[in-house]
């Protein structure tokens, strides 16, 4: 095809254009081959400049981000640097912190790291004249509530890119704040420094475009010029050879209505006659649809409208062609589109299922509720794939157990949607047991859908419950789905599908549709059921470990409460602890967290508590000896949870400080557990013969009290760390004197503080509460309590404890100081024998008076003064002995020559209990015995044989 083309310049072989002349074709705009050149260069250049300034604004972009990484890095480390909350609880924190602050600056290159307190007053600042002002706390404020802040504002230092990271203590509150930043004039200098790179890169690329577009233009004007009229009329040929192969009708109508053109398939989709387009008849003699005519002839452009042309569904195209250099008139396409909207209406009904099975995956198991979960799976599928849908889960399912396949179950109906629940079979609550041959029992034991495709003709169906089901029939529904629901190879229950006459039937595909919605379903209800079950398994667990009865005692009128947070059970708890000499232990306490794992917890903690109340501690040595206690326990999970995670040594772990709601709190992150740091107890002992209360607590609450009048007071009770991180710091106790009647409300931080109120503004509602009802008895306050504070939705479990305090009668209290002089005993004896008559408790004399005997001759000969006896008639005998030493006798197995040793097994076998206490000036040594004569008769034929089986017990 050489000959179809000329070459450029004079046309005699051989010449050559010189290098103006060619330059000046490619400038020349009114070739192809100019414009084209023109437009390249120009899109190129523009191209070019769009990188430059894109690259420049990377480069800021990068820079800024370097600058606020650096930033962010700066004040994060030195906040969380080992001493910084150290040096900002200090008494001199800018003397720590200042030479930590400017080293740790000049290290990462920052301009500045300043430390402030949560007020905005300076403790750090490169210049030294700026530490004690104050900075501006309105771009600090999200730090103040312990989250990270990183903004560009107008330093000290001029601007610069700053960001604010609070330093939070052990109590969880703001200690102080760091901040540190860059200066925006480095970051202007480091892009200032890329400048010139960038602009010789651009430069550099702009040439070689330039370049290459004028060689791909030179070549497009050697290859198009000179174009003869036998290569145009080929390329039209080929063109119009095309126009007739293609799939897609074209039709060309003048702007009269007339038919100058139709390709083929133009005539086929329309059934023109054969010479439509010869005689140039008008559209309106072609026997088209109306719609279809009054479309090609209105001139109107036109997009895929759809159009009925005999038995095809025709999409079509409409444009005018005088925009584009032909006579006035339009082009049409024609596209049929019969075999595609059968595709699309089923592509609409798959787009349909794929919509509802995401909506099924984001409302369909938004509670571990296992009822709620059902009625959701009802809610989704009601109306988009069925008119009624009803939920039947196997009662086992219901308490949380793992049920057992059988089509003669018990179901429960959970969820009815479509139709009102009074109008339906069975209602949702009642229990259903499907008769064998039914669908419902058929997909029950085959563990596979059952599709019925008409309900009046199956009699398996009817079987159920004939009259129920015809209630069903004339309702107008036609057809049912049933599906087992079932989640690990484990049936839960059954889904049922109905649809009525005024939707269509269902199909054998839907079956594997509704299969896949049930299994979603069933995925949500299981993990419900195991959520139920285990919560219900810690419930128990907690329960149990908790006090099931109060013990009796007379001391004190004792009520209580316990709520578990909605997050599951935690680790709050409460006793009352029955002490010698009528005295009661009252304790409170809080492990952090939620889950078994804070539940056996507080079960540890109030076992240690009841022994160290049986070796009758005051409250500050008790809470000394349990935080010594969970020290150990710390140390050793701390240990074991090394060892598992690799080896690493006793003591290589690094402890995690347990949180706050949530099940896994307490958990290292190499599986092992941090043990029980993290709690509190209040323990307080009451002493009713002087209306007494002793109280010490370590990380907890501090009781109120109320007094008899209604008056409301918090008592100041001295603070200790909580348990577990006290160490060497002694714990404090304080004394209480309280009158006949007043209340003694114990209780957890759950109840005065929550996510959504501070601790004052709970102990002003519980003020509030206390204060109103004056008369009210313990439950009764526990009650109003609870009714005013208790939120919707507690956030941490609730322990209350309130008890009335009552004065033993002072005519039930006898007292005696005793002589250092043997002689003393029977003086005392006798007048000890004396109170008991006039007690009415001329039964327990002679064991009394042997007991006080061994007691009392025990002190004279081994204790010093002040020795003193003491009778309390409470509900025992109980007799006091004290003296001034702390020197305590104990049982021992006395040999066959000893003179003595004896006298502490009598008083052993005679008492119901015996002890001693320790007190600050000395001990006591106590013995109680039954008002009510349980025991055997004592008399001398008694004491008489305990004495003759000495050699086989312990002796003193």
């Amino acid at each position: 095809m050489r000959e179809n083309f000329r070459r450029e310049g004079d046309g005699r072989r051989g010449s050559s254009p010189s290098h103006r002349q060619r330059l000046r074709s490619l400038l020349d705009v009114r070739s192809v081959a100019g414009q084209v050149f023109v437009l390249q260069l120009a899109l190129v250049v523009l191209l070019v400049l769009a990188a430059v300034l894109a690259l420049v604004f990377q480069a800021q972009n990068a820079t800024m981000r370097e600058a606020r990484q650096r930033s962010v890095v700066g004040a994060e480390t030195f906040a969380h640097a080992p001493g910084t909350l150290a040096a900002m609880e200090s008494a001199h924190p800018t003397a720590l912190l200042q030479p930590q602050a400017e080293a740790a600056r000049k290290r990462s290159g920052l301009d500045y790291i300043v430390a402030f307190r949560p007020d905005g007053v300076r403790w750090t600042h490169p210049d030294p004249r700026l530490i004690g002002t104050r900075v501006v706390l309105g771009s600090v404020r999200p730090a103040l509530h312990g989250e990270r802040s990183t903004t560009t504002l107008n330093s000290s230092l001029g601007p610069a890119v700053n960001t604010v990271t609070p330093v939070i203590g052990p109590d969880h509150h703001v200690v102080g704040l760091v901040s540190a930043g860059i200066r925006l004039q480095k970051t202007g200098e480091l892009i200032a420094g890329q400048l010139p790179l960038l602009l010789g890169s651009a430069a550099g690329v702009l040439l070689l475009a330039v370049a290459g577009t004028a060689l791909v233009n030179r070549r497009l004007r050697r290859q198009t010029h000179g174009l003869d009229p036998a290569a145009m009329y080929r390329m039209y040929d080929h063109h119009h050879a095309v126009l007739h192969a293609v799939r897609e009708g074209v039709l060309i109508v003048s702007s009269d209505g007339r038919l100058l053109l139709a390709n083929d398939e133009a005539r086929r989709l329309l059934e023109l006659p054969a010479d439509a387009e010869q005689n140039r008849r008008p559209i309106a003699d072609l026997g088209l649809e109306p719609r279809l005519s009054a479309l090609l002839t209105s001139g109107r452009e036109a997009t895929d409208e759809v159009h009925l042309s005999g038995d095809r569904l025709l999409a079509v195209n409409v444009r005018p062609t005088a925009p584009y250099g032909g006579p006035a008139g339009s082009a049409v396409t024609l596209r049929d589109t019969t075999e595609l909207q059968a595709l699309t209406g089923r592509a609409e009904v798959a787009q349909e299922r794929l919509r509802l099975i995401h909506d099924a995956g984001l409302r369909i198991g938004t509670t571990l509720d296992v009822g709620r979960t059902a009625a959701e799976l009802a809610d989704v599928a009601v109306p988009r794939f069925a008119d009624v849908v009803t939920v039947e889960l196997l009662e086992p399912v219901l308490r949380g157990d793992e049920p057992e396949t059988a089509t003669t179950a018990d179901l429960r109906r959970m969820a009815v949607r479509g139709v009102p629940q009074e109008s339906a079979i069975y209602q949702v609550g009642d229990v259903i047991r499907f008769v064998p041959g039914t669908p419902m029992a058929v997909g029950l034991e085959s563990r596979r859908p059952v599709f019925v495709a008409d309900l009046r003709g199956s009699d398996a169906w009817r079987r159920q419950d004939p009259e129920g089901t015809q209630r069903v029939l004339d309702a107008r529904m036609r057809s049912l789905i049933a599906v087992p629901l079932q989640a690990r190879g484990v049936v839960l229950g059954l889904a049922n599908f109905w649809r009525s006459d005024h939707s269509d039937d269902f199909e054998e595909e839907d079956l594997s549709f509704a299969e896949e919605l049930t299994a979603r379903a069933a995925i949500s209800i299981d993990n419900a059921r195991r959520y139920t079950r285990e919560h219900t398994t810690a419930v128990t667990l907690q329960r149990s470990l908790l006090p099931q009865v109060l013990p009796e005692q007379s001391a004190l009128d004792v009520a209580h409460r316990y709520l578990p947070a909605q997050a599951g059970v935690g680790g709050d708890w409460f006793d009352v602890i029955p002490l010698p000499g009528a005295r009661v232990a009252l304790a409170v306490g809080d492990v952090v967290g939620h889950g078994l794992h804070a539940a056996a917890t507080m079960g540890r903690l109030r076992t240690a508590v009841h022994n160290f109340s049986a070796l009758d501690l005051p409250p500050d040595e008790l809470l000394s000896h349990l935080d010594e206690l969970v020290s150990h326990i710390d140390t050793d999970e701390e240990r074991a949870a090394s060892r598992a995670a690799g080896g690493r040594g006793e003591g290589a772990g690094e402890t995690v400080r347990p949180g706050i709601g949530s099940d896994t709190d307490g958990v290292r992150p190499d599986g092992g557990r941090t043990g029980i740091t993290g709690a509190t107890c209040l323990y307080a002992i009451y002493e009713p013969v002087a209306g007494r209360v002793t109280l010490a607590r370590a990380g907890h609450p501090g009781p109120a009290v109320v007094a008899p009048d209604g008056g409301v007071t918090f008592p100041e009770v001295p603070v200790s760390p909580p348990l577990g991180l006290g160490g060497s710091v002694p714990v404090e106790t304080a004394e209480l004197t309280l009158p006949q009647g007043s209340r003694l409300v114990l209780y957890t931080n759950g109840l005065v503080e929550d996510r959504n109120r501070d601790i004052g503004t709970g102990l002003d509602l519980l003020r509030a509460a206390l204060a109103t009802g004056a008369d009210r008895t313990p439950e009764q306050t526990c009650t109003a309590v609870l009714d005013a504070m208790l939120s919707e939705h507690p956030s941490d479990d609730i322990a209350l404890l309130v008890a009335r305090t009552h004065l033993l009668d002072p005519a039930r209290v006898a007292e005696w100081e005793v002589a250092s002089d043997p002689a003393a005993v029977a003086p005392v004896r006798a007048a000890c024998l004396r109170t008991l008559e006039s007690w009415g408790l001329e039964a327990l004399e002679f064991t009394t008076e042997l007991i006080l005997s061994e007691l009392i001759t025990n002190a004279i000969r081994y204790g010093a003064q002040p020795i003193r006896v003491r009778l309390l008639h409470d509900r025992a005998l109980i007799c006091e002995v004290s003296d001034g030493t702390s020197a305590s006798p104990h049982l021992r197995r006395a040999a066959t020559t000893d003179e003595g040793g004896r006298g502490l097994f009598l008083v052993a076998q005679f008492a119901q209990r015996w002890g001693t206490r320790y007190t600050p000036g000395g001990k006591v040594i106590w013995t109680e015995q039954t008002l009510d004569e349980g025991r055997r008769e004592r008399g001398p034929d008694a004491a008489e044989d305990i004495l003759d089986q000495w050699d086989d017990v312990p002796a003193l």
